[in-house]
């Protein structure tokens, strides 16, 4: 029998042709205008030959335990097991890393990409396992703006410029008559929404801006970080912007421009920025001549948009991208001061915005209600590590680290348990992590494919995708909540993260505390219910659950009214105080300042990255490497089909170079290179572009990790992962996220035969050994022993 099937995901919402339980064809949400184009490779991706069937155990792992030689995670073949015999190996290890070593050492790890649904989010489902068996160490902020989130609170008391609300689309396409964006607007990031989304808007409001604004600046190294529309393209250099932000502050202080008024109501600390902008380098001070040089821009260029600024309606905007680099924290405190001065934070189209053009949400009118969230229960383990400092935490036992105003001490991790997420794609030094790698006794995983992660476990456990599965799918930026409704029967022997925990809840004694009682249905009644009542209690009335799964998906009405972002706090900055110390915009922090970082102080400065043109190392590695998101996956998904794969050269994920620098390598359109620093090396294909500027070159993240020599750190990547490139450093000591924008590489045309990719199909297994897993523990002891009577 044939019909379809409303469903989501993370790049939008679709309908799922099935005739027989049968996944037959994927076709985009009917309301969205500009649906993704990653929605074609669904089909392909539920069944790919890479799908993991059924349970798998490392050989080594099984027949040595957690005593088993950790370096050969990546080159040991698997051998499949029973669901029985492999959730009996799970749970016997985590109860005896517990008797022994006590909940801190266990790291629970994900990253929360795997799913729109709101229930099945699989780090929300880790979570609530581990605290209901005795908490973990689990990480805290994330890769996108790590930096960011951890700074804006200090400075404008929360992240409403993060999470929202945030000044609407609509404000700023009908008011902003200079938008000035840092990183961009690229639209292949807007197809994403985290929890997905049934329109995606930004290109049609975009379009309508361009239609009004005296100018749209793209400052970017890349020409194509904004599309479609006419724009001025500034050509910075990678790691400059925090100069060129210092320097249009220098002009509005220099010529009085700056709007004292503003300051001196709505902000505190402007006098020591401005004594640091006027004289922090000397008597000229960070003018727009020393600027010119940092940022390769004309410094008559730089004064003449300062002054315009003022002149009119502007709105800045920054990318994410631009604070995962070296000091990344310093372009958004920098921007919070210039549009401080510039004295149009909270009018109608005027101001300040971070991460419109990083996901479709940013800038959406949509009215806010609370999603539906799976509750994780109390971790009673007190300690939580920046997600981008893993291979920190693993290397390093027993050492600290600063992290805002604290010191964190990394505790010896026993046992690493993932799911729904690949680190083997967001982290960095992918030759680092997999040392790390090695470091803990035991690792399990949950994967839905034979990612690079899950293929360096020791317990793989098979889970389903979306298709398989009731859930329900919403963002608080979007006006669509879908019921996500189970499409197919799961592929071979998957099952989903939920059964799965509850299966070893019941092994550990904690099913209870996990479970609640409840079966898939039961939870998602109760989590639709309990956000039900608190939008009917904010005024936002939705339907009963049933109706809402009858009807398949609920529709919110856009919001009328332009919101921009802190206007309540301009017009009664005493009455409407923000959450920081002085109840003001802080542009000196006395708090971040009493923290006593030499690598990010109480006020904005300027940092020369560790990796940029201007550093030594450039001598060696000239080119500045850009890796930024993807517009043929979302990370890594979905890496192995649809057009992500006909993106390849010969298999390999494409490298863009300038005409300049490829002539100069006598490299053309189609060359596989070799791409290198100290870290390591990766092969690519050339595309010669005139869309990025010279000395830059520029690979989009997600490539799976794919060495020659599986399981050998140093080994070259023949796929095209950059994360082998770049580098593992924290931002700085105030939030240590990840800095992978700084980065420099040497290319050149790699003549040897192309080693053959492996990523495309399963890993090797073996039959079973002829002889039983050395037990090494009585809880292992114990479960081989059930295996045998049963």
């Amino acid at each position: 029998m044939a019909g379809t099937v409303l469903h989501s995901s993370h790049w939008g919402a679709f309908r799922v042709g099935v005739e027989n339980g049968r996944l037959t064809d994927i076709q985009p949400f009917e309301r969205d205008a500009d649906p993704s184009a990653l929605l074609a490779g669904m089909k392909d991706y539920f069944d790919h030959p890479t799908r993991i069937r059924r349970p798998a155990v490392r050989r080594g792992w099984l027949e040595n335990g957690p005593d088993s030689d950790t370096a050969k995670r990546g080159a040991d073949p698997f051998v499949e097991v029973s669901w029985d015999e492999a959730l009996d190996l799970a749970a016997a290890e985590l109860a005896r890393v517990k008797r022994e070593h006590g909940n801190r050492a266990i790291f629970g790890g994900s990253y929360g990409w795997s799913s729109a649904g709101r229930f099945h989010h699989a780090k929300t489902q880790v979570k609530r396992f581990l605290n209901a068996f005795g908490g973990c160490v689990e990480q805290v902020n994330n890769y996108s703006f790590g930096a960011a989130m951890v700074l804006l609170p200090h400075i404008v008391g929360d992240n409403r410029f993060l999470y929202g609300p945030t000044t609407h689309w609509r404000a700023i396409a009908k008011n902003t008559e200079i938008l000035l964006a840092f990183g961009g607007l690229p639209g292949r990031n807007t197809q994403i929404e985290s929890g997905g989304c049934g329109e995606h808007v930004q290109k049609r409001w975009l379009r309508e801006l361009a239609g009004r604004a005296r100018r749209i600046v793209n400052v970017s190294p890349l020409r194509d970080d904004i599309e479609e529309t006419a724009c001025e393209w500034w050509p910075i250099c990678p790691g400059a912007d925090t100069a060129l932000l210092l320097a249009l502050a220098h002009t509005l202080l220099t010529e009085g421009l700056a709007d004292r008024a503003f300051l001196e109501r709505c902000t505190t600390g402007h006098e020591r920025f401005a004594d640091y902008v006027l004289s922090g380098r000397g008597a000229a001070g960070f003018d727009a001549e020393w600027a010119a040089g940092i940022c390769e821009l004309a410094a008559p260029d730089i004064r003449e948009l300062a002054r315009q600024l003022v002149a009119h309606r502007s709105f800045i905007t920054l990318n994410w991208s631009l604070q995962r680099s070296d000091y990344g924290e310093q372009p958004y405190f920098a921007a919070v001061a210039l549009a401080a001065m510039i004295g149009q934070i909270g009018l109608p189209g005027g101001g300040i915005g971070f991460g419109y053009g990083s996901m479709n949400g940013i800038g959406n009118a949509v009215p806010r209600f609370r999603t539906p969230l799976l509750p994780t229960g109390t971790n009673a383990v007190d300690l939580a590590i920046p997600v981008a400092r893993v291979s920190d935490l693993l290397l390093r036992p027993g050492e600290t680290i600063a992290y805002n105003g604290r010191e964190l001490t990394f505790p010896e991790i026993q046992l690493v348990y993932w799911a729904g997420g690949n680190p083997y794609h967001h982290h960095q030094d992918l030759n680092r992590l997999q040392r790390a790698w090695q470091a803990p006794r035991s690792i399990i995983v949950h994967e839905t494919h034979w990612t690079a992660t899950a293929r360096r476990a020791d317990i793989v456990l098979p889970a389903t995708t979306t298709l398989e599965r009731n859930d329900i799918g919403t963002s608080s930026s979007d006006r669509f909540m879908i019921a996500m409704k189970q499409a197919v029967p799961p592929f071979a022997e998957a099952r989903d993260d939920y059964s799965i925990f509850r299966a070893l809840a019941e092994r550990l004694g904690v099913a209870e505390a996990f479970t609640e009682g409840h079966d898939e249905m039961a939870w998602l009644r109760r989590l639709y219910e309990d956000a039900r009542t608190s939008s009917n209690a904010g005024g936002l009335a939705l339907p009963d659950f049933e109706h809402f799964w009858e009807q398949g998906l609920i529709e919110l009405p856009a919001t009328e009214a332009p919101f921009n972002l802190l206007a309540d706090f301009r017009a009664d900055p005493e009455g409407r105080p923000l959450a920081t110390p002085s109840g003001r915009i802080e542009i000196f922090s006395a708090t971040i300042d009493g923290f006593g970082y030499a690598d990010c102080p109480g006020h904005p400065v300027w940092r020369p990255a560790r990796e940029w043109r201007g550093a030594a190392a450039a001598q060696r590695y000239p080119l500045h490497l850009i890796t930024n998101q993807p517009r043929t996956r979302l990370h890594g998904q979905m890496d192995v089909v649809g057009i992500s794969q006909t993106s390849k050269i010969d298999g390999r994920e494409p490298i863009r170079v300038h005409p300049a620098d490829a002539a100069r390598r006598n490299l053309k359109d189609g060359a596989i290179v070799r791409v290198f620093n100290d870290r390591g090396a990766c092969l690519a294909g050339v595309v010669v572009s005139q869309d990025l500027r010279p000395g830059v070159v520029q690979m989009a993240t997600g490539a799976w990790f794919d060495p020659v020599h599986p399981g050998v750190p140093g080994s070259l990547d023949a796929h095209g992962n950059p994360n082998v490139l770049t580098h593992d450093i924290g931002t700085s000591s105030l939030s240590q996220g990840p800095s992978a924008l700084s980065c420099l590489v040497e290319i050149e045309a790699f003549n040897a035969p192309l080693p053959e990719l492996s990523i495309g199909a399963p890993p090797p297994f073996i039959e079973r050994p002829f002889r039983e897993p050395a037990p090494t523990a009585p809880g292992l002891r114990n479960n081989l022993q059930r295996r045998k009577d049963r």
